[in-house]
């Protein structure tokens, strides 16, 4: 029993490197082992080894660093199904209503919060509950800084939305990924119709980003509020009561 314990344990806090960025890490690995190559042979072949060790410390730490962005780490999605995770890791930067979202299945007012991802946060996003992915939206736009209070509604975004569902009870529930002044590219391949599970990875936005997650205003309680650090999956932002 003991033994079967500490497997489950290892399991949960292992990490990955996305697929999302494949081609980014998969390009520097590649580049590593390029240069790699090439300091082995001023190393051992040279009279310059001194010259071989620093250029290959120094690929190596741009390697690790682009690792470092693209990693999926696992998390614990909590037990309680009554519970609205994190969609994304970040700090959280606002959380109002907002008169007037249009996002079908949303014809007036609902509740935003909003999640300001950095360049050392993790990038991939989840969804927030389980949910039917019924209309997807993207929006051409600027590349305003991430923290500025006009990038959600002038910057590049993509919205899923359609219906969440909670304990059997289903509601409007909308994701939405916000490019920033250094992220320029938003990866999100889901197609409509498609069940997300609570926690199920489903994009990523690439370098820094905001995400924002909107809910009915009546029926939910918010557990965060802004400065709050988030993770992705686990923490709880919100509790449906009703």
């Amino acid at each position: 029993m003991k033994l079967r314990k500490v497997r489950k344990n290892e399991g949960q806090n292992k990490m990955t490197l996305t697929i999302y960025g494949i081609r980014e890490w998969g390009s520097a690995l590649f580049a590593a082992l390029l240069i790699g190559g090439g300091c082995w042979w001023l190393i051992e072949r040279t009279r310059f080894p001194m010259c071989g060790w620093i250029v290959g410390g120094i690929a190596l730490a741009l390697f690790l660093a682009v690792a470092f962005f693209f990693r999926n780490p696992a998390r614990r999605v909590p037990k309680n199904p009554l519970l609205v995770v994190s969609p994304a890791d970040g700090t959280v930067r606002d959380i109002e209503v907002v008169e007037d979202f249009r996002q079908a299945p949303f014809t007036g007012k609902a509740l935003r919060i909003g999640i300001f991802l950095s360049v050392l946060n993790v990038h991939v996003n989840r969804a927030p509950a389980k949910m039917t992915v019924s209309e997807i939206h993207y929006r051409a736009g600027k590349y305003l800084d991430a923290r500025d209070k006009n990038a959600g509604k002038e910057n590049e975004a993509m919205t899923i939305s359609g219906l969440g569902s909670i304990d059997g009870s289903e509601f409007p529930l909308a994701v939405r990924q916000i490019s920033g002044a250094i992220a320029r590219r938003i990866v999100c391949p889901v197609k409509t119709g498609r069940v997300l599970a609570r926690g199920e990875i489903y994009g990523m936005i690439k370098f820094g980003s905001r995400t924002e997650i909107y809910l009915p205003v009546d029926g939910f309680s918010v557990n965060v509020k802004v400065g709050d650090k988030v993770r992705g999956g686990e923490s709880v932002i919100a509790t449906m009561t009703d």
